[in-house]
């Protein structure tokens, strides 16, 4: 090979390098692109890459030709050597090995002749090459140093060889080639590990939002973490079964992980939302449950006319039934409450008194759950700071869609959800999958305090209905249940108690 064609082949080499460094996005692959290349550019039989840790270099990648050996190769078995000291454990430095000497003095190390090397300890390399029939010869370390100047590995070169395939020195050229290259190694690592670091605290912030909430409430704590399981395990059902109206629906790994992302965040408005509302664990509650007060009237009004106590002790009774709130309340019930409304007793100070209030009586008579329309409203406006909050974020590219995913569990299919009203066609199909995990969770929470777990089978009959009356998506409604996504959420977030006989085909709008 002339002078012009080794020339052209290295600029080759190093263009392809420079590509990697743009492109690449596994750093232990470009690590190795990288190594690959110095070897080719010196034509070295070997080379290795030590990461620095903690007082002590780790084997990461080795290639030697000869020897078709290559380690620490992603995907390929782990390098079985032992780290490197960097320091003894008298904490004397370890200026013996010649890798150990490079990382702490930040010096290349050029040597000709392995066996000829005063000042280095190079009998395990001897060692080495006595078992496997091979000789060491010339060696060139050089440190890893990234943008900041910090020493973050080493990379070693082993017998550089002639046109003939015979061993020579490495040139000084081949030095400045081979430190630039490292240098390239350093920073790529460096600026990978930024990435993932940035990423860290990113979904770190994410979980302490989710924590706050949970601290905020108890009852829905565990709802912001539960969701981003159900979401991920419904969406990865669909990307196996995408038929009907989610027919070609396929996710890669950055759209995993965007729908993570936004799962985590969906509930993220909740930290506005007043606790007393929040936590409204029956109708009367406030900042106390006001039934007391109510039990207090009644025991005054059964002191003031012994012959109504019979009465007035059944009625309370009733109340305290109505007050914990249900899936629906009888209009009868409801008359009763009322009636009982009419009734008074003396209070303190000589006045007639009604035996419930106004408030009382409008709270007592919520015909489903424990919260007033007024505080339904304050509830459902979480979604609204929700997507405030996220849409003032500057997420990067690979994550704008975070609020329109995360914002969007409450909209229904036939355009009657909130906030913005939006039909099936208008939403994307992550926000649809969410609104599916955002409500079964809730259906089968066990930890909410003014409704009891809900059974298996009770929770996806009310799925079905939901489904029948354009609230949720019909495909993927049916995908949940085929798959038996439903089952799998099951058996790792549910009850025992919850895991009773589902009989599919009595599950309304699903033909088995």
């Amino acid at each position: 090979m002339d002078r012009a064609e080794d020339l052209r082949r290295r600029i080759s080499l190093l263009t392809e390098v420079g590509l990697a460094l743009s492109s690449e996005t596994n750093p232990r692959d470009l690590v190795e692109r990288i190594l690959q290349a110095a070897m080719e550019l010196t034509r070295a039989d070997g080379g290795t890459v030590y990461a620095v840790g903690a007082d002590r270099l780790r084997f990461e990648i080795i290639h030697n030709q000869s020897m078709g050996i290559h380690s620490g190769v992603s995907g390929i078995r782990p390098v079985p050597l032992p780290d490197v000291q960097l320091r003894f454990s008298d904490g004397t430095e370890n200026h013996a090995s010649v890798v150990a000497h490079c990382v702490l003095t930040g010096a290349t190390v050029n040597i000709p002749d392995a066996y000829d090397a005063p000042g280095f300890d190079f009998a395990g390399t001897r060692a080495f090459d006595a078992r496997n029939g091979y000789r060491t010869t010339s060696v060139l370390v050089v440190p890893m140093r990234d943008h900041e100047g910090v020493i973050t590995g080493a990379l070693q070169l082993i017998n550089a060889r002639d046109a003939g395939g015979g061993s020579v020195p490495f040139s000084d050229g081949d030095q400045d080639l081979v430190e630039s290259l490292a240098s390239q190694a350093a920073t790529a690592r460096t600026k990978h590990q930024l990435i993932e670091d940035q990423r860290q605290l990113f979904e770190s912030f994410i979980q302490l939002i989710a924590t706050a909430i949970d601290e905020k409430s108890p009852y829905t704590g565990g709802h912001c973490r539960r969701v981003p399981e159900l979401t991920m395990m419904l969406a990865e059902a669909a990307t196996r079964n995408p038929r009907g109206g989610i027919a070609g629906f396929a996710m890669d790994d950055r759209d995993r992980y965007e729908l993570r992302i936004a799962a985590w965040l969906h509930d993220c408005g909740k930290i506005t939302t007043p606790e007393w509302v929040m936590d409204k664990a029956t109708k009367l509650s406030a900042i106390h449950d006001r039934i007391e007060l109510v039990a207090t009237r009644f025991a005054a009004a059964a002191a003031q006319d012994p012959l109504q106590a019979a009465q007035l002790a059944d009625d309370l009774a009733f109340l305290r039934r109505s007050n914990t709130g249900g899936e629906f309340m009888r209009p009868e019930d409801q008359a009763r409450v009322r009636a009982i409304a009419t009734r008074s007793w003396t209070a303190l100070d000589g006045s007639m008194q009604p035996l419930l209030t106004a408030d009382e009586v409008d709270n007592l008579c919520i015909a489903k759950g424990t919260l007033l329309p007024r505080e339904r409203e304050i509830i459902n406006h979480h979604i609204v700071a929700t997507i405030k909050m996220l849409e003032s974020l500057p997420f990067p590219r690979q994550l704008k869609r975070v609020p329109e995913f995360a914002g969007g569990h409450h909209e229904r299919m036939d355009g009657k959800g909130y906030p913005k009203g939006l039909h099936r066609a208008q939403m994307s199909v992550q926000a649809r999958v969410m609104g599916i995990a955002d409500i079964f969770e809730a259906l089968t929470a066990g930890d909410r305090p003014y409704k009891k777990a809900m059974a298996l089978s009770q929770a996806l009959a009310i799925l079905g209905r939901m489904k029948l009356d354009g609230h949720i998506d019909p495909d993927l409604f049916d995908v949940f249940v085929r798959e038996r996504v439903w089952l799998d959420y099951a058996k790792r977030f549910l009850r025992e108690e919850q895991l009773d006989e589902v009989d599919l085909a009595r599950i309304p709008g699903f033909l088995p």
